[in-house]
Order: structure tokens, then sequence, then C-alpha cells
């Protein structure tokens, strides 16, 4: 365990009994009760008859009844009383196998042991494995800085590099377009924007997540946790914001990369670098529909990540092209300010339920996430667990299943259909806006959207109307559909996604022998675990072709998990004294050969899926992991020398 007192073992709790009971009246019961081991050393809190009965995504009290609730509350108050009273010392820490059993507690199933230590790891119960700075140690002086890294991107990922990098004491830069850091959450600012994952998951593991004021955190917070982060690990200097990178061109004779680099005032300069990281992501490049005359509409338009706040939207006719994550967000949001909101959805989304997706963290929460020790360390799990992707079975395709009708995939994707229909049906009482809003695909086929009821609330607002006949054309007042009706608007809002499957949009990078990533992948992107490509020597991608998430897990843990990868990879290079890494033809291939057949057998790629962001022209996916994350965490812990050439 980490010597001294732990990042998560708590603030002194200095606070009178009534302050605690009223904080314990809303808190997580099960993080309590697994707090209570921690403070008392006790585990018969977790081995009584108080425990969760149930677990489902996003809820939070186990499905406790309130009576099993309220006894906890009156122990842990107890408890906590006189720990504060004794001086606030914590016991020994739980041995490794009273944790599991935590777990298991928790999940009320039991957790298989070779997914422990990847969640041992992510709450920071143990200590992790030797960190750059330990192997940066043994480095002779002077090698490190003959490594200059460039880092592409200051979203999360970009952040995460920064922070790895100056702990190792690699000298790098990172290259922002934005004026601050957050990536698509420095961007979108539309109304109701916010995050579809628990805060207090979707969050850096090494970072404590008390602050958070919301489940799930709107965009502003989100934009101020990374600005603080930021300034705490003194990335900031680091950083060259209002730039964008054009290209990267691999010097072969030099053995470095030449990045071309262009400041918001238009000028051009060049830098050089060992190696370069791309975390670029894909959802910052807005992707507008080609639809005829959507120049000459005569009002305000905007792309929802570009969102004008100059535009008075209230008391106007809004038109809102796309329902999807984004659409799906604005148009609840802003529906009872506008005169008229027409809605024009292409394709039916799936819904999950989550009474928590609008919900404020209570004080008492917030109160035991800063001062119950580990209590936000469970927490954190209980949000992970349900969603943490430990099986695709869910999501296979099975060749026995009848799928004629293009419904379902398997018997558990039928039952999952069947739910989430039978909830919406509870909300929706007419029958023609029932039909327009159920999916004609499989559950999950899709990114899932979470809802706590304002969508379908929304829908069937008077002021709102949902459009599915097709648009043929924008014209100067307005939207017109292919059944020859004029849909008036003020305002016109794309909510119509990214360029999700042009990886490294518009840069133009060259590897070797003049060949470009452009050239070389075409529509079918590829690289070894998302990460490397033969030809590119020095070049990591993170959140690269397949890493996307659909099935578990965030993308700030799959980012964690990438750049432990190229930690390890750096630490070859420099402490081989090596100038060049890059994976061989034949490690990446097989990689490649491997993704294809996996992912062709995923839900995602089903034929009645016509319309998804995730496929290419062909159909085809490059974009989505088909991976277990515990799978896709054991591959990226450390780099397979075999795998790699030296130069």
């Amino acid at each position: 365990m980490v010597s001294g007192r732990h990042l998560h073992a708590g603030q002194p709790i200095v606070d009178d009994a009534d302050t605690i009971a009223a904080a314990l009246g809303e808190v997580c019961i099960p993080a309590l009760m697994c707090s209570m081991v921690h403070l008392t050393g006790d585990p018969a809190w977790i081995r009584g008859d108080i425990r969760p009965q149930g677990i489902f995504l996003n809820e939070y009290q186990g499905f406790m009844p309130d009576e099993m609730r309220a006894e906890a509350r009156t122990r842990a108050l107890g408890a906590i009383i006189e720990f504060r009273d004794s001086g606030g010392v914590l016991p020994p820490p739980p041995s490794r196998e009273l944790l599991h059993e935590m777990m298991t507690y928790l999940a009320v199933a039991e957790v298989p042991g070779e997914f422990v230590q990847m969640f041992l790891e992510d709450l920071e119960l143990v200590d992790s494995p030797a960190t750059a700075a330990d192997w940066a140690a043994s480095i002779p002086d002077g090698r490190l800085a003959t490594t200059p890294v460039i880092v592409i991107g200051c979203g999360e990922a970009g952040l995460l590099a920064g922070i790895r990098l100056g702990e190792a004491g690699i000298p790098y830069t990172i290259i922002e377009k934005n004026a601050g850091p957050g990536g698509t959450w420095w961007e979108n600012r539309y109304p109701g924007a916010r995050v579809d994952i628990g805060s207090h998951f979707y969050c850096y593991s090494f970072e404590p997540a008390d602050h958070w004021t919301e489940y799930f955190s709107r965009s502003a917070e989100l934009r101020e946790y990374f600005v603080a982060v930021m300034h705490k690990y003194a990335v900031a200097e680091h950083c060259r914001f209002d730039t964008e990178v054009t290209a990267a061109t691999w010097d072969s004779t030099a053995e470095q990369w030449t990045v071309t680099i262009r400041t918001a005032d238009g000028s051009v300069d060049t830098i050089n670098a060992r190696v370069v990281i791309s975390a670029v992501g894909s959802l910052n490049r807005p992707k507008l529909p080609d639809i005829p005359g959507r120049e000459t509409f005569a009002g305000p338009s905007f792309h929802s990540s570009r969102w004008d706040p100059t535009v008075d939207h209230r008391g106007k006719r809004v038109a809102q092209i796309g329902a999807g994550a984004s659409g799906f967000q604005l148009a609840p949001t802003i529906a009872d300010d506008v005169s008229h909101l027409a809605v024009f959805q292409r394709t039916a989304q799936w819904i999950i339920p989550n009474a928590n997706y609008h919900r404020a963290v209570p004080d008492g929460d917030r109160w035991a996430m800063r001062h119950l020790p580990y209590y936000g360390r469970w927490f954190r799990f209980l949000t992970f667990w349900p969603g943490a992707g430990l099986s695709m079975t869910n999501w296979r395709i099975d060749p026995e299943f009848d799928d004629s009708d293009g419904l379902a995939v398997n018997a558990t994707n039928k039952f999952s259909r069947e739910m989430f229909l039978g909830l919406m049906a509870a909300q929706v009482s007419d029958p023609e806006l029932l039909a327009k809003v159920t999916p004609d695909y499989p559950s999950s086929g899709k990114r899932t959207l979470q809802d706590n009821g304002s969508w379908l609330a929304c829908l069937q607002k008077p002021n709102v109307e949902l459009v599915r006949t097709p648009i043929e054309r924008i014209v100067p007042k307005g939207v017109v559909t292919a059944d020859g009706t004029l849909h008036e608007a003020d305002i016109i809002c794309y909510a119509t996604g990214f360029r999700h499957n042009d990886f490294l949009w518009p840069m133009t990078v060259t590897g070797r022998n003049g060949v470009t990533l452009r050239e070389l992948w075409g529509d079918e992107p590829s690289a070894y675990l998302g990460m490397t490509v033969p030809g590119f020597p020095n070049l990591f991608c993170l959140y690269g072709p397949g890493t996307n998430l659909a099935h578990g897990g965030n993308l700030i843990f799959q980012s964690e998990c990438q750049m432990a990868y190229v930690m390890d990879a750096l630490r070859l290079l420099i402490g081989g004294n090596h100038t060049t890494i890059e994976p061989t033809p034949e490690a990446h291939e097989a990689y490649r050969a491997a993704y294809r057949a996996e992912i062709d057998q995923m839900v995602w790629s089903h034929w009645s899926i016509r319309h998804s962001h995730f496929k290419n022209p062909d159909g085809k996916i490059h974009t989505i992991s088909p991976w277990p994350i515990p799978t896709y965490w054991q591959w990226t812990r450390a780099v397979d020398p075999g795998h790699y050439g030296f130069g």
C-alpha cells in the first residue's frame, strides 16, 4: 500500500453528530459499507444482512429497501463518531483477498479473479507497477533530453500524455488548435451538453472525484476540471494553444519528425521531434450534412459543437437537424424557450433509463467522498462495474439466432429490446409518436442514449414536432422535406455529428518512403492495438483506429491504458539507446486480421444498421473496439519487444 496517508483515505472528520447524520442520509449505502471496512478494519460490514439486492447501471443504492438503508446509516453513524473521537487513525488496510470480497459485495456477483488487478489499480487500492519516473531514473543523464515529444491535441488524452511525459522528465510540447484544454468539452457548449458516463468514473483514476456537482457533469464543469488538472501538473507551460498541426513528415536521415503548425494568425512554422503522439480524438471535426441549399438559409445556422451564444433562440422557431447524442441533449433543454422546435431525425435511437442523468450530487454524498476513507473509490467501482465490458457475449451476433427481421442479434439482445420498448411505451401515449421513436435495428447497434424521461417528454410538448420524413432541401425560410412540406425556421442547428471515420483528418502524416497515412489507410484505417503503424516510426495514436468504446468502460480509462503502453514503448526506445521503434508488419497484420474477424461478428456490424457513423462507406467498421475491457487492459500493460523493430 502507498506509504503515508493515502490520497483517498479521506480528510479528517471534525463535524458534529447531526452534520454527519445528515450527510449519511444522502450517501450511496453500498459504497458506505465498504468504506466502513476501511474505517474500522472489520469485514463484518459486508458479511451481514445489509447488502445490495441487485445492480444496474447508474443505480446507486443496490435496490436496498428503505429500512435496510436506515439501519446501515444508524450503524455507520456510531462507527464514524467513535473513529472521530479516537483520533481518526485508520487500521491496517484490507488484504487483497478482502478487497476482492468487497468488489463481489458491490457487484452482487463473484468478480472473477483475473479482473481483480485491473480494478485494484484503477481504484488505486494497491501500488501501481513501476512508474515512468522510476525507470527514467536509471537512464543516463542527457538521454531523455534527446527524445523530445510532440503531442497533438490537449483533450483528455493529450493532457494525460503531458502528465506522464512530465513525470518521466521527457521534454514535450502539446499543440492544441483550441484556446484551452479539454478537447470536445472545450468545444461543445450547446445548451444541455453533458457527459453520458458517470462523472465519478469519467475522470482520471489518479484524481479524486469529490468535486463533481452532478452525477453526469455538464460541459462547463468538465472544462473547469481539465483546466485545473492542467495547472496542477504544470502542463500549461508546455502547451501551444490556438495552434493547429497541418502536417507531420518523417525524416529518415535525421530519424525524427518534422511537424508543420499554423497559428491563429495564419503564420506557419515547423518543429522537430523524435516522437509524435497523436491525441486528436474523433469528435472534434464537425460533419455538416450534404443537403442542397444549405448555404441559402436566411437566418443563423451552425453546428451544435459551434453553438453561437450571441444568437438568442428564445421565442424563435428552431429547426434541429439530427437527434443523436448531441441533439438528444439539446432539444429538451431549449424546448421551453422556443416558440417552435422541429426535430429532424433520420434514425430512432435506443434509450437506456437513467434516473440520475440530470441529478445534482447532494451535499452529503460530496461530504462522504471527502471524508470517509475510500468511499469515493468504491463509488467509482459501482459506476465502473455494471458497464465494465467484461465480456462481448451480449454484443455478439449469434449465428443460431433468427435475425431475419433485423431486430435482434441474440436472445439477450432481444430481451433488452423488449425491456427498452416497454419503458418507452410507458412514457408515450400517442401511437404515432411511439412508432416514430421505435428503432428498427437491434438494441446497442448504435450509440445508446441515456435519459431520465426528458427526451420523450420533450417530444410530447405542444410546440415540439418530431419529423422523420427525409429532408429534400433547405431554402431561405427553412427546411423542405420529401413530402413537399416547408418547415419554417428562424434558426437551424445541425446536430449531425462528426467525421468519426476520418482519423487524423485533415492533417497529412507522411511516413517512410513518402507514404501518407491517408494513402495507406483509405477507408480502412488500422493500427497495431489501435496505436502504432508499420512504416511510421515513433508515431503513437491515442484513440486510434478500432479503440472507440461502445460496450463499456470510458475513453479516459482507455487513454490511461494506451498511455501506459506508450510510456513502456518510450522506456524501450530511450532505455535501449535506440532512435526508432515501429511495429513489425507481421504483428500489425495479425492484429488487423483478428480485429476484422471479431468486429464483423458484433452487433454494430449488423446488416440492418444502415445509417451509422461507426461504419465506413462500404458498411465496414474500423472505429469500435471489439475487445473486452480487461483484455485490452492486459494487452496494454507492457510492450512485447518481439512485435517491434528498433533502429
